[in-house]
């Protein structure tokens, strides 16, 4: 790699609100917002919307969607494409 031309790759706190979950990572992200972490070292923090601790597929809290009776109600309220008019 050259030198001088790629940012700085550095630990990182991620922090779900939603969750009131956070993780230290490696990122080349930047913040101004700083926190103290469990090991006494002050990192910067980047606030997310979602995260695996609050994401519904994790979470297991998914909702399946029954698609095929949207396509027979959409298909008996508008027809079939293609049929008359």
């Amino acid at each position: 790699m050259k030198p001088g031309i790629h940012p700085e790759y550095r630990p990182v706190v991620f922090r779900d609100r939603a969750a009131d979950y956070a993780f230290l990572t490696r990122s080349t992200a930047t913040s101004d917002k700083t926190v103290e972490w469990e090991d006494g070292n002050t990192y910067p923090v980047i606030d997310v919307e979602i995260s695996s601790a609050s994401h519904p597929f994790y979470t297991g809290t998914q909702r399946v969607l029954d698609t095929a009776g949207r396509v027979e109600r959409f298909e008996r309220r508008y027809g079939r494409a293609g049929g008359k008019r």
